[in-house]
């Protein structure tokens, strides 16, 4: 009877839900989609790693603010990768859950959801489609480089905003910063990739 009962309770809960994905598997799986894969598999990279981190953030009942950072940072990549209307819903998702975070803890993980929140009101398109807000992303990029002032991706970011806000003087600064921010152990493939995001970013300023 004790393993019928363990056969029931899998088939209502898959294994993949019992096993507790750790935050620097998100980080690394992460990178993989984001910097190691083709283009045309992104989408179906995120959306499966997607679900991973739902899943480790409800094992943690939605209080675990790191967790809930990257959830979100996942969703707002699959929602790049998928584009359109369609990746409005991701974006929204997103942004909850860092507000979540914030909530939570305002400081994990450096201020890292102070980031991707800015990134996500700079990058998103403005009522009436959705809710992004120039002003909101500057206020919140420039918190995450409070908490994180030599960081490569608060720097990137807010680096990036200025670029995209045609103040090349100032952006340059920043991204020549971000270039030359500390490596993070375990975070080389991010590292990596986000240099060269940088790099793009300095080669198209005239």
């Amino acid at each position: 009877m004790r393993t019928l009962n363990v056969l029931l309770i899998m088939s209502v809960f898959p294994t993949a839900a019992f096993a507790e994905t750790s935050l620097e598997n998100l980080q690394h799986d992460w990178s993989v989609c984001q910097y190691q894969t083709l283009e045309a598999k992104k989408e179906n990279c995120f959306s499966s790693l997607s679900q991973k981190a739902h899943q480790a953030s409800q094992l943690k009942n939605n209080t675990n603010a790191p967790l809930l950072i990257w959830s979100a940072i996942i969703d707002s990549s699959w929602a790049g990768a998928k584009g359109g209307l369609g990746a409005l819903s991701l974006v929204k998702e997103a942004r909850n859950n860092l507000e979540k975070a914030i909530e939570i803890d305002p400081n994990a993980l450096q201020g890292s959801a102070w980031t991707s929140l800015g990134a996500l009101y700079y990058q998103v398109p403005g009522w009436p489609i959705g809710f992004g807000d120039k002003d909101k992303a500057e206020e919140m990029l420039k918190k995450a480089l409070a908490i994180n002032p030599e960081g490569i991706d608060p720097n990137y970011f807010y680096g990036d905003y200025l670029l995209k806000e045609k103040k090349t003087d100032q952006a340059r600064l920043y991204l020549t910063k971000a270039l030359k921010a500390p490596p993070r152990p375990g975070r080389e493939i991010a590292d990596n990739g986000r240099r060269h995001d940088i790099e793009r970013d300095l080669a198209s300023i005239p």
